[in-house]
């Protein structure tokens, strides 16, 4: 069976995911180096940046799982919308690996409605300030404004240490 290579050199199996196979490290090390929007920005803005922004913007109860909501994405990359729509496929994998690390740090179910919130705030931002040759619509941010305060990119081991500080301080006690 195939498997993907971490950073810490455990083999991850995407199609049977186990907890074992789960480590913060290398969910923090992925996102760290995984680029927003297939890198197609103005420079390089990471998935572990973006999540930090989207736990940043709910209330403590929700942190941790707002923090990890894209924790897949740093075994299966981070796949853009449009291309996910036509691989229902990859989706089902995505839901499968999210659900482990979810059952590894124990997150409960949560208010989902509240970070697909925070996220499309988040995604607003990105568009605005690191897309701007994007210039058409995004349907799904109609109603959703941006921050008022600009991105600053992080580099990939500043977002990481920022990534795992943060995973230590919502975490506690779980």
């Amino acid at each position: 069976m195939s498997y993907i290579s971490t950073y810490l050199g455990h083999r991850f199996f995407p199609l049977e995911p186990r907890i074992d196979q789960i480590h913060i490290e290398d969910i923090a090390h992925g996102l760290a180096y995984t680029c927003r929007f297939n890198g197609q920005t103005t420079e390089f803005y990471s998935v572990a940046q973006h999540s930090l922004m989207v736990c940043d913007l709910v209330a403590e109860e929700h942190k941790l799982a707002a923090l990890l909501h894209d924790a897949a994405e740093a075994y299966l990359g981070d796949m853009v919308k449009p291309l996910k729509r036509l691989l229902p496929e990859f989706a089902e994998i995505e839901h499968r690996v999210s659900a482990i690390i979810a059952e590894t740090f124990s997150i409960p179910e949560s208010d989902y409605a509240v970070i697909k919130r925070a996220d499309l705030i988040a995604l607003a931002t990105e568009k605005r300030d690191l897309m701007p040759h994007s210039t058409e619509p995004w349907l799904e941010l109609l109603g959703h404004d941006p921050l008022p305060e600009r991105i600053v990119p992080l580099p990939p081991p500043t977002a990481k240490q920022a990534f795992l500080a943060a995973f230590a301080r919502f975490s506690t006690g779980r």
